[in-house]
């Protein structure tokens, strides 16, 4: 991911795609810079109005246009208040709806890749892009513009009120002094941001590793490697810790040369002035009003320093975001939609590799016919749970095909397609949440005895009802509140909602205890029937019925048959493994039995 960001540019294209969420916003985003104009404006009136009132006003005792010009200026602060408060509540707004729309895209385009795509990236790097990456975006979004429009508007005007005031000393400040500090302050402010983006990665890896060591922190003490822990948590603190001396001394360097810089003008202001006024070129409200300006000259480079590091920090989230958003599904559904699958199956001339590399599957084939029960078996890395992967598309097929109902499955919809198809895996996920919501997954549509019935059907309504809450019972954050058998038939029982009528399950009982996995095994006998249903089995005895059982290797399909054929085949692999399983099975039993 990281070589893939690195390849992008600030290229126009991609200015164009973040502008472009502008577009829904237009009115508001108008509104804001009509505010961020009239600030800009007010800023420049007060010194205007104090040089008038030290040069003709007082000296004159002109009380009353005194009076009338406070009461002008107070106005006019009443006036500033209300944009500032559009601008702080109005234009973050704007930013926020920006950022929803961001979000909204980015997790609609999640949905749309293929498993492939999660296999590569990490969870919490794609949880970064979607929170804190789209953050500093907007962030940018809003005040970006804000920030420019308001600094060039204040630079450009204070030039102008100066220049016409007294132009030497105008062109003097603006060709001299003011573009030294504008150099320093981008220029020292990038060396800063560069430093505590140091810190923020030291800070990442720190708490990488303290994740994974307090994760592990059982196996550290079983094999007493606390010493090594510690060592390595050092190592990471040390270098956070440079890290953040080193980002602090380019803020103290950065902080103090501004200060600097700041009061040299000023002196410089204060001497040129002072020699004007002295020689009479200009008043001593002239000088106060310079001195007044060039306060406000401050305001938009520090805007502009700001500016800078928002653009570079919105424009980097913004290429992570984009990155993101440029990786095109590889996986397409066809037009044809599969209303209710009849369940024929047909593999032909398999072929199957993850990233081009080893073949997983390699010409397989094989037919199903509807409402039959096929089992898969055979040694680890065979390929039986990418077969079933395969099936549904989570994963598309290099050569060969996969036809249901004599339809290529490229040609239905993807949908469609996936609706027709239950799948119950070994490794069970359930959301956080309730018992209630994880079962009506597999259809929220279903009434409350349609749910219920699935649930007996996978024999967990009885542990459900036994809950203070029922149903609506909280299990946690990935149903950690459960234990494994619980959570299987919890994924057992929104498989049953669904009704599906092709089912594929991939070891569906491998997380429950004897008794309960041949109670398990009634249900999903009785769910099979009427329905094609592939089986993949580590525990052979729970395949003992299945129409057909496919021995699948590194070599492809080596046996077939039911259980009584393949048994009776001498030196077969099947047999082997039957008999090697029944044998631990039996040895499992009596030690059992002894220590009872």
């Amino acid at each position: 991911m990281e070589n893939e960001e690195k390849n992008v540019k600030y290229d126009r294209a991609m200015i164009k795609r973040f502008l472009s969420y502008y577009k829904n916003h237009m009115k508001l985003f108008t509104l804001d810079m009509v505010a961020a104009f009239g600030l800009a404006a007010i800023e420049l009136v007060y010194p205007a109005v104090t040089t008038r009132l030290i040069d003709v006003y007082i000296p004159n005792r002109m009380i009353n246009q005194i009076l009338v010009m406070g009461a002008v200026l107070l106005g006019i602060y009443l006036i500033m208040a209300g944009l500032n408060f559009f601008m702080n509540y109005w234009g973050h707004v704007m930013g926020v709806n920006m950022e929803a729309d961001m979000r909204s895209d980015f997790f609609r385009h999640l949905q749309s890749l293929p498993f492939k795509f999660y296999d590569q990236h990490r969870t919490g790097k794609l949880m970064s892009r979607l929170v804190n990456d789209l953050n500093m975006v907007t962030e940018m979004a809003h005040h970006g513009p804000e920030d420019l429009f308001i600094s060039v508007v204040m630079f450009v005007g204070s030039f102008f009120i100066l220049f016409q005031m007294q132009w030497i000393m105008a062109v003097t400040i603006y060709i001299v002094a003011v573009p030294v500090l504008i150099w320093f302050s981008v220029t020292q402010r990038a060396k800063m941001s560069n430093a505590f983006k140091e810190v923020r990665e030291s800070m990442a890896d720190i708490n990488a590793q303290l994740e994974n060591s307090l994760s592990g922190v059982r196996v550290a003490k079983s094999y007493t490697n606390e010493g090594y822990e510690i060592e390595r948590f050092n190592i990471g603190n040390g270098l956070f810790q440079r890290a953040k001396k080193k980002a602090y001394k380019r803020m103290a360097t950065f902080m103090t040369g501004m200060g600097f810089l700041i009061s040299f003008l000023n002196v410089l202001v204060l001497v040129l002035g002072g020699v004007f006024a002295y020689q009479g070129i200009i008043t001593i409200g002239e000088l106060t009003g310079f001195l007044l300006y060039i306060n406000l000259v401050m305001q938009p480079i520090r805007r502009l320093t700001n500016f800078t590091q928002q653009f570079e920090q919105g424009m980097n989230g913004f290429v992570r975001f984009d990155s993101i958003m440029r990786i095109q599904p590889d996986i397409i559904g066809g037009e044809q939609v599969l209303e209710s699958a009849k369940g024929h199956i047909v593999i032909d001339d398999l072929s199957f590799s993850y990233n081009g590399e080893e073949e997983i599957l390699s010409h397989v084939s094989m037919e199903i016919s509807p409402d039959t029960t096929v089992a898969l078996v055979g040694p680890s890395g065979g390929g039986k749970t990418t077969l079933c992967h395969l099936i549904p598309r989570f994963y598309d097929v290099q050569s060969g095909e996969i036809l249901i109902d004599d339809t290529n499955i490229r040609e239905y919809t993807l949908e469609s397609l996936r609706s027709n198809i239950g799948l119950v895996q070994q490794d069970v996920f359930l959301f956080t949440g309730t018992v209630r919501e994880n079962i009506l997954y597999g259809r929220s549509s279903a009434t409350e005895e349609e749910m219920i019935a699935a649930a007996k059907s996978a024999n967990i309504h009885d542990f459900v009802v036994s809950q203070p809450y029922g149903y609506d019972t909280w299990i946690g954050e990935k149903g950690v509140l459960l234990s494994g058998g619980q959570k299987q038939r919890i994924s057992i029982a929104r498989v049953f909602l669904k009704n599906p009528p092709i089912l594929i399950l991939d070891e569906a009982t491998s997380s429950l205890d004897n008794e309960t996995e041949m109670k398990i095994q009634e249900s999903l006998e009785t769910l099979s029937v009427g329905r094609t249903t592939l089986v993949i089995a580590h525990r052979l005895s729970t395949i003992r019925n299945a129409d057909v059982i496919i021995v699948l290797s590194d070599d492809g399909i080596i046996e077939r048959g039911n259980h009584k054929d393949l048994y009776a085949i001498e030196d077969g692999v099947y047999k082997h493994l039957y008999d090697a399983q029944f044998y631990a099975d039996t040895q499992k039993e009596n030690q059992n039995r002894l220590f009872a």
